[in-house]
C-alpha cells in the first residue's frame, strides 16, 4: 500500500469510480436532491408545516397542489418539512450503527482472546432476537422521548449484521502477506486494525452504512405509523400515522398515505442505487461506465 498517495486523490478517484456507474449516478442525484430538501425545507415549502389556518381535507388545487390533512395542514409542505427529520433519522442512525458495526466487526474479526468469543456471544444474541419486537418493546417503553429515541432505537437493533459481515471478512483479511508484515514490524494490533485491514473494506463498509441507513428510515417510519414516536414531529413516518387515523382511504384522499411513502421508497431505492458504484471500487469488473 503506497503511504504516499493523498487521501484527497483516493478520495477523488472513488467519486469518479462511482460517478462512472450510471445507476450510481442516478442514485447520487436522487440522495442530494433529498439532502438539499432537508436542507432548504423552510425555503422550498409553500407554507409552514405546523400552520392548521387551512380547510380540512382538501382536494388539490392551485393553492394546495396536494390538497390539504384533516387537521388544515398544507400536505405538500409536509411532505418537504418530513424530508429533514426522515432523513436524518436514516443518516444518523445509518454512521452510528456502522461506527459501532466497524468497531466490533474488526476487533472480534481480529482478536482470538476469550474476549472475542464474549463479542461473539453479544452479536449472536441481537441476530437471533427478533428486531421488529425488540424494536416496538425498546419504543414503547421510551416513549414520547423524541427523535434521539427514535435514533437509539434504530442502532440498538442494527449494528449486529454489519459487524457479523464485517467480522468475516477481517478473518479471511488477518493471513494476509501485508497483514504479517506489519505483525513483524511491531505494529500494534489497533494499527493493524485500522490502518491495514480496514482501508481494503471500504466497499463492505460503505455497503453496511446504505443497508444501515435504509433500515433506519424504514424503522422510523414504521415506529411512528403504529404511534410509538412523537406525533408532534413531522415526518414522513408522522404522516402515515395521522392519514391512518384520518381514514384517508374512505375519505378518497389516498395521496396522503402515497406521497410519504413512495418519498420513503424513493429515498432508499437511491442508497441501493449508490451501492452499485461503491461495488465498482473493491470490484473493476462491476464498473459499468469504464472500457470495457
Amino acid at each position: 500500500m503506497n503511504r504516499n498517495i493523498s487521501p484527497l486523490r483516493v478520495l477523488g478517484r472513488g467519486i469518479a469510480t462511482i460517478w462512472s456507474v450510471p445507476r450510481a449516478r442516478i442514485g447520487v442525484i436522487g440522495f442530494l436532491f433529498f439532502v438539499a430538501l432537508a436542507i432548504f425545507a423552510p425555503l422550498i415549502a409553500p407554507y409552514d408545516a405546523h400552520d392548521s389556518s387551512f380547510g380540512r381535507s382538501l382536494n388539490g388545487s392551485a393553492a394546495h397542489l396536494l390538497g390539504t390533512t384533516a387537521s388544515g395542514q398544507d400536505v405538500l409542505s409536509q411532505l418537504i418539512f418530513g424530508a429533514r427529520v426522515s432523513v436524518f433519522v436514516a443518516l444518523v442512525a445509518g454512521i452510528l450503527s456502522t461506527i459501532i458495526a466497524v468497531a466490533v466487526g474488526l476487533s472480534w474479526g481480529y482478536v482470538r482472546t476469550f474476549w472475542g468469543e464474549g463479542v461473539g456471544f453479544i452479536v449472536n444474541l441481537f441476530l437471533v432476537i427478533p428486531s421488529l419486537p425488540l424494536m416496538i418493546v425498546i419504543a414503547a417503553y421510551l416513549q414520547n422521548g423524541g427523535i434521539g429515541v427514535i435514533v437509539l432505537v434504530v442502532v440498538v437493533t442494527g449494528w449486529a449484521w454489519g459487524a457479523r459481515v464485517l467480522r468475516s471478512q477481517t478473518q479471511a483479511l488477518r493471513s494476509r502477506d501485508f497483514v504479517t508484515a506489519a505483525q513483524f514490524s511491531g505494529e500494534s494490533a489497533s494499527r493493524i486494525v485500522f490502518h491495514e485491514i480496514m482501508p481494503n473494506m471500504t466497499s463492505l463498509i460503505a455497503s453496511s452504512f446504505f443497508g444501515a441507513a435504509t433500515a433506519a428510515i424504514l424503522a422510523e417510519a414504521g415506529l411512528e405509523f403504529l404511534g410509538l414516536g412523537d406525533s408532534t414531529t413531522v415526518s414522513w413516518g408522522t404522516m402515515l400515522f395521522w392519514a391512518q387515523n384520518s381514514n384517508v382511504l374512505l375519505t378518497g384522499q389516498w395521496i396522503l398515505l402515497f406521497a410519504p411513502g413512495l418519498m420513503i421508497a424513493l429515498f432508499a431505492t437511491s442508497l441501493a442505487f449508490i451501492n452499485f458504484g461503491v461495488d465498482g471500487l473493491s470490484n473493476p469488473r462491476l464498473r459499468e461506465g469504464g472500457t470495457r
